[in-house]
């Protein structure tokens, strides 16, 4: 069954590519004066940038619907329905009519004498980005999209005109990103987890807290998605400065909070007082986090595809090394439908990663996370500094695993100060204390936690739990909420991706010129 379906899967996939062979045979048609070299390459282009758009919907888009699909906000086919029509649909409306053709300003093309050379760089960065996508699906680690294909672009510049070519600068901010990144993700949404659980499901009354916190957690998010899409999310419709757009997203909060602060709190009087049914309030923003983060992606993560071919396009149409190139229709819709058809085909495979494997989700640490994932992206936009959408994503994955881990091992520990305190009593006198203390609002277990303390015995051999079994409960905590072995396989991802590519395209590069190219 397994085979059939990659055999199924990869079908589509070939019989995608022959569709784009065919398409852009046909687009290039009208370009004069094109040689049957300079043919060549273009098709081979648009077959590499198609293959580059699907790789990056197979690999990024994961992040965007991972949290929503892990917490069971919605189902993994309706989760890529979403995601392929809002990915398509801003890679054609919002890709841009001009795109930055060396993406982060990676290299000085100026230093670059012949458009051929320049062509044939791109070509071999673009192929280099999606064999390191493509592997690094397989191996169900998510990596930046945007990292791939700035070190597959340093390491072709090199390969063509030494290292003096590369901007230094801009390669340590981007390391810089790798640490910072993913910090200021995980913080952030913790945080955020924090609040929810302490002003809601820490509460005696879950229904009522919510109906009172909610809505005020749905402005912030109104807030963060409006600045979130008017300073990058629409790419070339409409763009603001940052703290422009974060005015205007605060005009949006307000009018968000006061038209739905009714409704929520009227749907949260007619949940269940649990956990579980206050996670039904969280549904409609995770589905909606979800529908625009695709659509941002779309609109910002096409030109790592349409990006060096539309290089390619202007350097064989017109003899030019273009740092900026129009974008022609056909090329944006080949990368859109790239993006769906990768996602389609492939996506699955790392949304299960982002969404099931890390760490346990439900509906609050989703929404934590989609929240923080923006929020940080706002900050990191204001400050200058350069961050990894990917990046920020799964360190708030991170965030909201270890916060867990961290809250279960201090209940643990709250549990075994209260039984050492009845030492000696009925055992379900114990039990009926722990289960009013878990009920208990923040303020009362402190009150319960202090009376116990005074009342556990200070002798260690009268201690419940032995050291060495604190060890062990601590150990199995660790490894039922974060997953160890993920996390060091993604960070270590992460660290090789630039160089990584950057030795692929070199090697594709010194292979062309060795051919002739």
């Amino acid at each position: 069954m397994v085979w059939s379906q990659e055999y199924l899967r990869l079908t589509a996939g070939l019989v995608f590519m022959i569709g784009v062979f065919v398409f852009a045979l046909l687009q290039t048609r009208g370009i004069p004066a094109l040689t049957p070299q300079g043919l060549l390459l273009l098709v081979s282009s648009a077959i590499v940038g198609a293959y580059m758009a699907m790789n990056i919907g197979a690999n990024d888009v994961a992040n965007n619907l991972g949290p929503a699909v892990g917490s069971g906000a919605i189902s993994l086919g309706g989760a890529i329905f979403i995601a392929a029509v809002f990915e398509a649909l801003g890679a054609i409306i919002a890709g841009g009519t001009v795109v930055g053709t060396i993406k982060g300003g990676i290299i000085d093309a100026e230093e670059i004498e012949h458009a051929s050379t320049f062509a044939w760089l791109m070509f071999s960065a673009l192929l280099a980005a999606a064999l390191w996508l493509n592997l690094a699906t397989a191996m169900g680690a998510p990596v930046s999209t945007t990292h791939s294909i700035i070190g597959a672009v340093m390491g072709a510049g090199i390969a063509a005109g030494g290292w003096a070519l590369v901007n230094w600068a801009t390669i340590g901010q981007i390391v810089a990103s790798w640490i910072i990144s993913p910090l200021m993700g995980g913080v952030i949404a913790a945080a955020l987890l924090y609040i929810i659980k302490r002003n809601i499901t820490y509460q005696i009354r879950k229904h009522h807290a919510a109906g009172l916190v909610v809505p005020w957690l749905v402005a912030l998010m109104s807030w963060a998605f409006a600045t979130f899409m008017l300073f990058k999310g629409l790419g070339d419709i409409y763009r603001l400065p940052v703290d422009r757009a974060a005015l205007v997203g605060l005009g949006v909060a307000v009018v968000a909070f006061f038209v739905l602060r009714r409704p929520i709190q009227r749907q949260a009087h007619g949940l269940d007082n649990t956990k579980a049914g206050v996670n039904q309030l969280f549904t409609v923003p995770l589905i909606f986090a979800a529908a625009m983060l695709s659509f941002a992606h779309g609109a910002n993560d096409v030109a790592n595809a349409v990006g060096p071919l539309a290089a390619i396009y202007e350097a064989v149409g017109t003899g030019e090394v273009a740092t900026l190139a129009p974008t022609p229709l056909w090329i944006l819709v080949l990368g859109a439908l790239g993006l769906a058809v990768g996602l389609a085909l492939y996506g699955s495979k790392l949304i299960r990663t982002v969404g099931r494997e890390i760490t346990e989700l439900d509906r609050m640490r989703a929404f934590s996370i989609a929240l923080a994932a923006a929020i940080t992206v706002i900050i990191a936009a204001q400050l200058g500094m350069p961050v990894s959408t990917t990046h920020v994503t799964i360190g708030a994955l991170f965030g909201v695993g270890f916060l867990r881990e961290y809250l279960k091992l201090n209940y643990a520990r709250m549990e075994q100060t209260i039984i050492s305190g009845h030492e000696g009593e009925e055992r379900e006198k114990v039990e009926a204390y722990l289960r009013h203390f878990e009920a208990a609002p923040v303020v009362e277990k402190r009150r319960m936690l202090a009376e116990m303390k005074a009342r556990s015995k200070e002798s260690p051999e009268d201690a419940l739990l032995k050291k060495k079994e604190r060890k062990a409960m601590k150990k199995a905590y660790e490894k039922q909420l974060v997953k160890r072995s993920l996390v060091f396989r993604i960070v270590a991802a992460w660290i090789i991706t630039v160089p990584a590519t950057a030795l692929i395209a070199a090697l594709l590069f010194r292979t062309v010129l060795a051919l002739g190219g």
